[in-house]
């Protein structure tokens, strides 16, 4: 292992105000992930221009930010930390990038530019989603680190990505248009849709610091559970009260398509109510790792508090 690669994750959180980590992470990100995609001049050029601008100045970085809190929590090597963060962020931007063409959800704005389907072409955006998928394990297949925990974030980000996982619950979601589902059913589809990549965010951090005890995997797991339900039900908040500029995507866009949300289910209040629920249920499951887990905690606040 380098020098470099031995290096922990050196910011305590004492330091850094909680905007200003945020803000250092977001820009240390951007800078790997322009280091770890391919570069766009590369053949074919095309493809690799259009998966940087899927990925690259744009989006929020909440799932690496999940990794970077995770892994100061277990003193993860920074370089570890950020190919970890990198290979989750390709995943969801492949998944962005597939959710948004014409055979699925069929939206024209994301990240407040023009999807890439409609910057591209359809069959280069279905390229694009097929390469940053494969780019993210060559990512956290390459970095330095024990072998076993490889592995096992490895299998970690697969699961999540796959049929049980975010691909799964899309395939539900896609299933459910104009269908009058259950609280549970609503439910079970966001733990895979939305769900499975923040908890798999979480578990990648920490693992990228040690091998994890039991009740460290279930307080982590069950803190993972909940942001990601809190994260659906403020984006199906915001989806019903905010506008398409503040959002970066089209805004009122599941009730238009006739989709099941927290917010037709529920009602606004009510919703409001359960994300604040699934808050402070992020909250207690950290109570075993203590004051160490600040960032853990900063970062369901952001989840349940943001306006976008």
């Amino acid at each position: 292992m380098t020098a470099a690669a031995q290096l922990a994750v050196t910011t305590p959180a004492t330091e850094l105000s909680f905007a200003e980590w945020m803000r250092q992470v977001q820009s240390d990100m951007e800078t790997a992930l322009g280091k770890l995609l391919p570069a766009e001049n590369n053949t074919p050029a095309k493809l690799h221009q259009a998966m940087r601008y899927a990925v690259l100045d744009g989006g929020k970085r909440v799932r690496p930010l999940l990794v970077f809190a995770a892994g100061e929590l277990f003193a993860a090597p920074t370089t570890v930390a950020q190919r970890a963060a990198a290979a989750v962020e390709m995943i969801h931007a492949y998944s962005l990038v597939h959710d948004d063409m014409p055979c699925m959800d069929d939206d024209a704005l994301r990240r407040g530019k023009p999807t890439v389907h409609v910057q591209y072409d359809e069959a280069t955006a279905l390229l694009v989603g097929d390469a940053l998928q494969a780019q993210a394990f060559v990512v956290l297949a390459e970095g330095e680190m024990d072998a076993g925990r490889q592995i096992v974030m490895l299998r970690l980000l697969a699961q999540a990505s796959g049929s049980l996982g975010m691909c799964g619950g899309q395939a539900i979601d896609l299933a459910s248009v104009g269908l009058n589902l259950s609280l549970g059913e609503l439910e079970q589809m966001h733990k895979l849709k939305t769900g499975a990549l923040l908890r798999a965010s979480v578990l990648l951090g920490a693992w990228g610091g040690k091998a994890l005890a039991h009740n460290e995997i279930r307080a982590l797991e069950t803190y993972g559970t909940a942001i990601g339900l809190a994260f659906q039900v403020v984006d199906d908040i915001l989806d019903a009260t905010a506008d398409s500029a503040t959002l970066g995507k089209t805004a009122g866009k599941d009730a238009a398509d006739n989709k099941p949300t927290y917010v037709s289910i529920l009602g606004l209040p009510e919703s409001q109510a359960l994300a604040e629920k699934l808050r402070n249920d992020a909250h207690q499951a950290l109570a075993i790792f203590g004051d160490k887990a600040r960032r853990l905690r900063e970062l369901a606040d952001l989840i349940v508090q943001r306006k976008a």
